[in-house]
């Protein structure tokens, strides 16, 4: 069975696609629902162990793309 785990409200499509800049999304989405240091950087860490679709994939597995963060 998959483990479920927390999703931020962002949508990644239209984003910027550099890495730092999706990264930097993200930890800010995070940040405004409320998520711990420890757990933005649990994904930021993970999003660092492989290659630009790594880490893409790596996103997308914790970012709720059917709604848009505050932007």
């Amino acid at each position: 069975m998959t483990k479920k785990h927390k999703k931020v409200k962002l949508n990644l499509v239209g984003l910027d696609g550099n890495a730092f800049v999706l990264m930097g999304k993200f930890q800010q989405q995070a940040r405004r629902e409320g998520w711990t240091p420890d757990e933005i950087k649990v994904v930021l860490d993970k999003c660092m162990l492989g290659d630009y679709d790594h880490l893409l994939r790596t996103l997308i597995e914790y970012c709720d793309m059917n709604e848009d963060g505050d932007e």
